[in-house]
């Protein structure tokens, strides 16, 4: 533990109560005004609760519940608790794309912080973007801050299969299309699939980004796999609360917490949990806020050093339930602790090694999460591709493809964006077949807009009919972490902004070789030079408000489709007190 212990007249919030002059005794007067003890606000902790519940925001129903289990916590500690909502990014409700305001709730969580009388943070969340979203913002704030997981729903059952979030709705939906099931069972499935208040139960992007957040030594140990509606949930959402204030005295701020070697550990664990190709963009975009430095080759490194341990939909057969029957993450670590800096500290002001030193798998967790002589797959959780239509890198998740088509050329079916590969998808005249590449365009951090997770490409239905359920699909696009396929994603830079993928045509050959990290449009050099002459720039997305600032600002996803003037590491000046 820290030796560090603050005075109250350290505290941030002591500036604006402490004092003797008028300002302190307006600001008092205005907590009397709502029921507030002047005693309780002079000289304890303040912790501000960032809490993105929601009512639309489905994985977030419960945290307004368990803000008051937090507020329970922060108060027996001796602290005083301010909840401040901020911005709910539910990832099926906002449209386009929960991306597309990750950077907004990044902003909203750091000026919440640096305006409000607070000395440290509760960060509430759970949805894919929330996450990374609240993180940024804390760790560009840098004051004492703590995340609290939303935690995954429960198991889904439906005719006897367990049920996935999100990766069984592609699967029954190409069932459906095919006429495999009927119409009254995909309305069956509907409200079968989410038995409970949470995120996606599967490995998907919200459990990635929740497992990356503890391993960071943000989270409480173990706390990213208890399931939302277990008894655990708010007995650890009140651990947290007390936590906070203890943090707050001994001055554990991010700065102290996020480190190359707790970067270089939450890449490890991205692999070894099959994690989802979200997290390439998240998990940079973190680092070179705190100035650590993390590339898509690095990440490449790690996923062919690190094999896919966690038996975990989609690249498995269970889900997160059973994940935290086995163990949970503390017991992953247990099983890597070869490639981790057990040194790093957390939020419990113990390293990571202490937080882990008595986990271990339970019984009959084997299977779930395995030890490195038995991975679940060699293929590992990502492979970084390159070539003349990715110079700046590509993304796919070797464990979640088929085996077959990870070496494969083929000709390509072009869709312009979105709207053209919905009309003509399931066109019969389609000229496609098993062998075809598909090919989606306009549908990056500029062009989607916003990066949405459309690269999942839906197989055409006559595709479907052969018995066919994988294709190769290429796409400047994000895929949900929740969904499966030979999906090559991320192709920067995008074609919006003139990326070699804006200049694909129908017919041309398009080779993959994930072996090979190759991702090559095989044409000429000289045809590629015409067709560029005649490319021209598509109309900007946006032309007022945020979008007009995202589509000015963002960078492209190999370095983490952060704003460009946030990036850099360290905080701004406290604002005066007037």
């Amino acid at each position: 533990m820290s030796t560090v212990r603050k005075t109250r007249e350290q505290l941030r919030s002591w500036r604006w109560f402490g004092p003797s002059d008028t300002r302190a005794f307006s600001h008092r007067s205005r907590m009397q005004q709502v029921g507030v003890r002047r005693e309780e606000v002079m000289g304890r902790p303040i912790i501000g609760i960032v809490n993105t519940w929601s009512e639309i925001s489905t994985c977030h129903l419960h945290l307004r519940e368990r803000a008051e289990n937090v507020k329970r916590g922060i108060l027996a500690a001796g602290g005083f608790p301010i909840e401040l909502p901020a911005m709910s990014l539910g990832e099926v409700m906002v449209k386009p794309t929960t991306m597309l305001y990750r950077n907004f709730l990044a902003m909203e969580c750091e000026e919440l912080l640096r305006s409000h009388p607070v000395d440290g943070a509760v960060l509430m969340g759970g949805c894919d973007k929330t996450t990374p979203g609240l993180l940024l913002g804390a760790i560009s704030m840098d004051i004492p801050a703590i995340y609290l997981p939303a935690g995954p729903q429960l198991n889904g059952h439906f005719k006897g299969v367990k049920v996935g979030v999100g990766t069984h709705t592609r699967k029954f939906y190409d069932e459906l299309r095919s006429g495999r099931i009927t119409d009254q069972d995909w309305i069956d499935l509907e409200a079968a699939m989410c038995r409970s208040h949470g995120t996606c139960n599967t490995m998907g992007t919200a459990s990635t980004m929740t497992s990356i957040a503890e391993v960071l030594g943000f989270c409480l140990p173990g706390a990213s796999s208890i399931p939302a509606d277990d008894a655990a949930h708010p007995r650890m959402a009140s651990q947290v609360g007390e936590r906070i204030v203890q943090m707050v005295w001994e001055d554990l701020k991010p700065s102290r917490i996020l480190s190359r070697a707790s970067v270089a550990n939450a890449a490890a664990t991205y692999m070894a949990l099959g994690g989802s190709t979200n997290c390439a963009v998240h998990l940079i975009a973190m680092a070179r806020r705190a100035g650590a430095e993390l590339t898509l080759d690095m990440l490449d490194q790690r996923a062919r050093d690190i094999r896919v341990l966690v038996n975990l939909m989609p690249s498995g057969d269970y889900l997160m339930e059973d994940f935290y029957f086995a163990g949970g993450l503390p017991a992953l670590l247990k099983r890597i602790e070869q490639h981790l800096d057990l040194s790093a500290l957390t939020v419990t002001g113990r390293t990571l090694g202490e937080n882990i030193a008595g986990a271990k798998v339970n019984e009959g967790g084997d299977d779930i999460i395995r030890d490195a002589a038995h991975p679940i797959s060699e293929r590992g959780a990502l492979a970084v591709l390159y070539g003349n239509l990715a110079p700046a890198g590509a993304v796919i998740k070797p464990a979640a493809a088929d085996p077959k088509l990870l070496r494969h050329t083929g000709p390509a079916v072009v869709f312009e964006d979105m709207p053209d590969m919905m009309k003509r998808i399931d066109d019969p005249a389609l000229p496609v077949d098993a062998n075809s590449v598909l090919v989606l365009k306009n549908a990056g951090p500029q062009g989607g807009p916003g990066f949405p997770e459309w690269g999942n490409l839906p197989i055409p239905k006559k595709v479907l009919a052969t018995g066919v359920r994988d294709m190769v699909r290429v796409s400047d696009a994000r895929m949900s972490g929740t969904h499966y396929g030979t999906c090559v994603l991320h192709v920067a830079p995008e074609a919006f902004v003139g990326g070699p993928l804006a200049l694909v045509r129908d017919g041309d050959l398009i080779e993959l070789d994930v072996d090979a990290r190759r991702l090559e449009l095989k044409v000429s050099d000289e045809e590629l030079a015409r067709r560029r002459a005649a490319w021209t720039p598509p109309p900007p997305r946006f032309e007022r408000g945020y979008g007009r600032m995202f589509s000015a600002h963002v960078t492209q996803a190999p370095e983490g489709c952060d704003f460009d003037f946030l990036q850099s590491p360290g905080t701004l000046p406290e604002p005066d007190i007037y």
